[in-house]
């Protein structure tokens, strides 16, 4: 179906990634249209109307319509979120953390709005994993992000292990996601079984005043002691290529 005229527009709306100041990560470009907006698709409300709060939105909070994104809203009422644009209102689709979509709901959104024609707008902000990758040192120009790991540990264990091989195999860098409360767990889990020379990064609180982003080998992780409990972070794996030696 073609885009129609006169429709709305449903944007993408990257937040904040902790609790930052809106105008230090987000451009101003977003946070004007944030202020502007009438109707938003958000995680959870309460989330949403905190930011929209800190960004100063043009219009009495409790007079925002808000529909509620997560894993028991059911199709048909994800429908019924873009019938306003057919009335010609845009909407705003919001995430809890960082980029709608990316480690994140919002895709059936998204795959519904150009279903029904609706134009769909991406607007910059900041995203974790992209921003861990900038700045890892790793490979930037091919790379593979794999959301959470399983929780039970042997499968988590093969995980790693297939993510190290993967790295060591292809130069890709492999980038992966925990629950904040389990981080230290995983960063434990990886210095037992991944191989001694696997390049890690550790990208935790990425934005924020106590942010922290290193990259060494598992070796040298083994000598250091980060606090990752329960602090939002990106896993990177890489595997340098090897210097070839010219024969004579």
């Amino acid at each position: 179906m073609s885009l129609l005229k006169n429709r709305g527009r449903l944007y993408l709306i990257p937040t904040l990634l902790g609790n930052t100041e809106p105008d230090q990560v987000l451009p101003a470009g977003t946070i004007e249209l944030m202020r502007r907006l009438d109707i938003f698709i958000v995680e959870n409300v309460r989330t949403a109307r905190r930011l929209l709060s800190r960004v100063k939105t043009e219009k009495p909070i409790d007079d925002l319509v808000f529909f509620e994104l997560n894993k028991h809203t059911k199709e048909q009422e994800m429908l019924d979120f873009l019938l306003p644009t057919f009335e010609g209102k845009s909407i705003g689709l919001m995430s809890e953390a960082g980029t709608p979509c990316i480690a994140d709901p919002g895709n059936v959104i998204v795959e519904m709005a150009h279903q029904a024609g609706v134009e769909v707008m991406p607007l910059t902000g900041p995203n974790a994993m992209i921003l861990a990758l900038m700045a890892s040192g790793f490979n930037g120009q091919s790379f593979s992000f794999h959301g959470y790991l399983p929780i039970q540990k042997q499968e988590r264990i093969q995980s790693l292990l297939a993510l190290q091989n993967r790295a060591e195999v292809t130069g890709e860098t492999q980038l992966f996601i925990e629950t904040p409360f389990r981080n230290q767990a995983l960063y434990e889990t990886i210095l037992q079984h991944c191989r001694s020379s696997l390049m890690l990064c550790l990208a935790v609180n990425i934005s924020m005043p106590d942010q922290y982003i290193k990259s060494m080998t598992v070796a040298d992780w083994k000598l250091q002691k980060p606090d990752l409990d329960k602090k939002p972070a990106v896993f990177l794996f890489w595997s340098p290529p090897k210097k070839q030696t010219r024969k004579r």
